[in-house]
C-alpha cells in the first residue's frame, strides 16, 4: 500500500468522527484525512477533490445511503466504500455490500479490526468480517429455501424499522430521513404487515429474536 492515501470519514456525530480520525491518524500517518457531517457536504467533498477511501455511515441527514453509494461511484468509480455503522452486520452487511459498498466494519470494532480493516480496504478494496463471511456461505448453501420475516423488509423498511426500535417519533424520522411524515407511516405499516405485527414491543422483539 502506498503512503498519502486519501480517506474521507462521513459521520454527522462529531465525537465518533473525531474517534476515527484520531485512531486512523494512528494507523496510517501518512494518510491525508478530511472529515463531513453529512450527505450533502459528502457530494460536494467528492465533486471536489479525489479520494482513495470513504468511510461511511448511512445514517445521515439530506440524502440517503443508496443515493450517497451511486454518487460516490458515478463521480470516482475506482474510490472504495466502507460502511462504518453501529448496525447489526448480520442483518445489515450483505444488503449494503449488494448495494455497492465495497466493505462494512461496526463502530464497536477494536483498534486492531480497525487497522485490518483500512489495510484490506486500501489494498484489495474489500473487507468483511469472518461472521459475516460465514453468513454469506450458509445463506449461499441454504439458497432461497429459507427466506426470513426480516429478509422481506426492503432496505428502507429495515432502516425505518430499527428507527422505531430506537424510540425515535415519526415526526423526528422524517425530518432525519427527509421523507413526509405520510411516508414514514405507509412504510411502518407496510413493514407491521410483512412481520405479522401490530405494535413497537412486537417489533422490538422480532428484530431482537434474529439477530440471535
Amino acid at each position: 500500500m502506498q503512503n498519502g492515501d486519501r480517506i474521507l470519514v462521513a459521520d454527522d456525530h462529531e465525537i465518533v468522527r473525531m474517534s476515527l480520525i484520531r485512531m486512523i491518524k494512528q494507523l496510517k500517518p501518512q494518510a491525508h484525512l478530511k472529515e463531513v457531517n453529512d450527505f450533502k457536504t459528502l457530494y460536494s467533498a467528492v465533486s471536489k477533490d479525489p479520494y482513495d477511501l470513504v468511510i461511511l455511515d448511512v445514517n445521515m441527514p439530506n440524502g440517503s445511503f443508496q443515493e450517497a453509494v451511486s454518487f460516490i461511484k458515478l463521480k470516482q468509480p475506482d474510490i472504495k466504500i466502507l460502511v462504518f455503522s453501529s448496525q447489526d452486520e448480520h442483518i445489515y452487511a450483505i444488503r449494503y455490500l449488494k448495494i455497492g459498498a465495497d466493505g462494512y466494519l461496526t463502530k464497536e470494532s477494536s483498534m486492531a479490526k480497525i487497522d485490518q480493516a483500512l489495510n484490506a480496504m486500501l489494498t484489495s478494496g474489500r473487507f468483511i468480517s469472518e461472521e459475516v463471511k460465514d453468513a454469506m456461505i450458509s445463506d449461499s448453501l441454504k439458497g432461497t429455501s429459507q427466506v426470513t420475516p426480516i429478509a422481506s423488509l426492503s432496505n428502507r423498511e429495515l432502516q425505518i424499522a430499527n428507527k422505531l426500535v430506537e424510540g425515535i417519533p415519526l415526526k423526528e424520522l422524517s425530518h432525519t430521513l427527509n421523507l413526509h411524515s405520510s411516508t414514514i407511516s405507509t412504510y411502518k405499516n407496510r413493514l407491521f404487515e410483512k412481520l405479522n405485527i401490530q405494535s413497537i414491543p412486537e417489533l422490538v422483539e422480532i428484530l431482537r429474536l434474529y439477530k440471535e
